[in-house]
């Protein structure tokens, strides 16, 4: 989390994390405050880019999920390339990476026919000289 998020802030998160539907009212509840100030709160939270959206996380189910490296070539943006991933069906995380790949995708479809067809739309970017896509097996741990 950002270093200017006081303690209030955090807990605001961390009440939204855990259920990304409970109400102003209900948080306002749970930390003691008033479901307007509350409201102000996560409204600043979502203008400063803290919280960029409210999602729904399905967990395990039918879907396949891949992790795809891109090299940008020299003469490209990368941040341009990242940006148009974003865009992208079935790209669900774009990380800008070091080592011999620039880019790192999180891909997720309902089958890999799908997952294939999502990496053709990737090789036709601007910029994208070379993909490596591995398919994920098994998900341990989580990244929240």
């Amino acid at each position: 989390m950002a270093d200017n998020l006081n303690s209030i802030d955090e807990k605001i998160i961390g009440l939204l994390k855990s259920d990304s539907r409970k109400s102003f009212v209900e948080i306002a509840n749970s930390i003691g405050m008033s479901e307007s100030a509350v409201r102000r709160r996560v409204k600043n939270l979502q203008d400063t880019g803290v919280i960029r959206k409210f999602t729904i996380d399905m967990g395990p189910s039918n879907k396949t999920s891949a992790i795809t490296l891109i090299s940008v070539s020299s003469v490209a943006d990368t941040s341009k390339v990242s940006d148009q991933l974003l865009k992208l069906k079935g790209v669900e995380i774009v990380y800008e990476i070091t080592g011999q790949y620039d880019i790192a995708t999180i891909i997720v479809a309902p089958t890999i026919l799908e997952i294939n067809s999502y990496i053709d739309e990737i090789r036709k970017i601007d910029g994208v000289s070379d993909t490596n896509t591995v398919i994920i097996l098994r998900t341990l741990g989580s990244l929240n």
